[in-house]
């Protein structure tokens, strides 16, 4: 498993971000049961860049906390059904599977982490895991899938061991 971090020079949350990312990526990944090694871009920004991406791709002129860019079209972690001959879906390099991109934006980070009352490790986890499970093929389309989601999302980071309780 392997996680590419881009971060913007002026920000350092405190915490190692690649590190966290891979633990993430492996344990969504076998949360879902991926039969593939798998790789994923990360990077971290501001709320300005977060914006000018969701206008020029999702055409809404807004910023948001996270954006997910899925590499591959996986339904709700079939996995197996992925044409293993489409060597488009594969990094060429390593033969991982490609999800996808993530882009978080660092400035809700922070400010979700207040509201929320948890530290900013929690919240950017939280929020990587969410988008981790969307590069996944799940969805919150609706209130079951969302559900879904988020037990999957909270079983991830239980199992990690990062916890609102903890402050982590």
């Amino acid at each position: 498993m392997t996680s590419f971090v881009d971060m913007d020079e002026d920000i350092d949350p405190g915490f190692d971000v690649q590190l966290l990312t891979d633990k993430l990526l492996e344990a969504v990944c076998d949360s879902e049961s991926c039969p593939f090694e798998a790789c994923v871009n990360l990077s971290v920004t501001h709320s300005e860049e977060v914006r000018k991406l969701n206008l020029e791709y999702r055409d809404m002129d807004r910023t948001t906390d996270v954006l997910s860019f899925p590499a591959t079209e996986v339904l709700e972690g079939r996995f197996e059904e992925l044409d293993q001959s489409d060597i488009s879906l594969f990094d060429p390099e390593s033969g991982e599977l490609i999800l996808g991109d993530i882009i978080i934006n660092i400035d809700r980070v922070y400010s979700q982490a207040e509201e929320y009352g948890h530290g900013i490790k929690r919240e950017f986890a939280f929020l990587a895991a969410h988008s981790l499970f969307h590069l996944c093929g799940y969805d919150h389309m609706d209130d079951e899938t969302a559900h879904m989601m988020e037990e999957k999302q909270e079983a991830v980071l239980q199992k990690l061991g990062i916890t609102r309780e903890g402050n982590v």
